[in-house]
This record gives structure tokens, C-alpha cells and sequence, in this order.
């Protein structure tokens, strides 16, 4: 029987703060994103603290992904929102240890679904590292459509690397 894991999206709490500073600290995420810093616990209680959860004031939604025994497994964001255009970037980091287990593929979905049904979105759209092929086919397989290659656009600290611009019409 091929039982298909069960997950759900939730702002963030106080509570997630121990899981949001080890991933916004896991200096191996910071080639798929734009941190290259990292962030004090105090910052991240700040941003947990203040932050509005209206992404017309805060220009991003950031969210826990959880599975149906309520562990966080990872995070789900939703940032650089465009009002103008209504657009956005999507991005997802699952736990090491709860990888491969399709809970970001379903993550995404529901994000998808999220920012067409609640945020009235009409585009996603995320910059992917040609070498995660992971993440690449993740996102094609959630309908998200190659729509350019950047040349030398992510560094990693030691050299630089192709991005593909991925794009999904909602």
C-alpha cells in the first residue's frame, strides 16, 4: 500500500524559533537563497515577533510545513512580493532528516494553491541552482516551466553558478 504523506501550513510561532535559526544558519542553504550571513537568535525572535503575517506590509509570507504527527519538517516562503504585478518568489527547505519523504513537493502545491486562492497571485516564480536537480525537477514537477539560465548568478563562497529562472503561471 503506497501511503502518501500528509502535511500542513502554518505561520510561524515563537515556538519554531530553535528550527528557523538552525535553518537560517545552515551555511549549506545559503547557495540556494540570498542569506550569506548569519542571523542572531535575537534578529530572528525580532522578525518572528514583528512580523505582521499581511504580506502587503511585510512583502513576504513565511511559513512551517508540518506532517501529520505535527514535526516541523521545514519551511515555506513566499518573498520579494510584487503588488504591481502580483508576482512573488517561492522557496522551500526541507529538514535534512525528512528528506525525500514528498513533503516538499506537497509543500509546494499547497503554496501554489495558497498564493492563487488566498493571495490572488498571478505568477511564482523561484531561481534555482542548475546543480540541485532536486529542487529543478521538484519544481517542474509542480508545473513551474524553465524560463531562462542565468550565467554565473549564485556564489557559494568559492565559485559561481548557473540558475534557472522557473516560472509558474497560476
Amino acid at each position: 500500500m503506497n501511503q502518501h504523506p500528509v502535511i500542513r501550513l502554518r505561520a510561524i510561532e515563537p515556538e519554531d524559533l530553535d528550527v528557523l535559526y538552525r535553518i537560517e544558519n545552515d551555511r549549506t542553504l545559503w547557495n540556494v537563497g540570498a542569506t550569506n550571513v548569519p542571523y542572531s537568535r535575537y534578529t530572528l525572535h525580532d522578525y518572528v515577533a514583528t512580523s505582521s503575517d499581511d504580506i502587503y506590509a511585510d512583502r513576504q509570507v513565511r511559513l512551517v510545513i508540518e506532517n501529520a504527527e505535527g514535526e516541523t519538517v521545514g519551511m515555506a516562503d513566499i518573498v520579494r512580493f510584487d503588488p504591481q504585478h502580483l508576482r512573488a518568489e517561492v522557496g522551500i527547505v526541507i529538514i535534512d532528516a525528512y528528506r525525500r519523504r514528498g513533503y516538499a513537493r506537497l509543500a509546494l502545491a499547497d503554496l501554489c494553491s495558497y498564493a492563487l486562492d488566498v493571495l490572488h497571485l498571478h505568477q511564482l516564480y523561484a531561481v534555482i541552482d542548475t546543480a540541485n536537480e532536486g529542487a529543478v525537477n521538484l519544481f517542474r514537477h509542480t508545473g513551474f516551466q524553465e524560463q531562462a539560465r542565468l550565467k554565473d548568478w549564485l556564489f557559494d563562497g568559492h565559485g559561481y553558478h548557473d540558475a534557472l529562472l522557473m516560472q509558474s503561471f497560476l
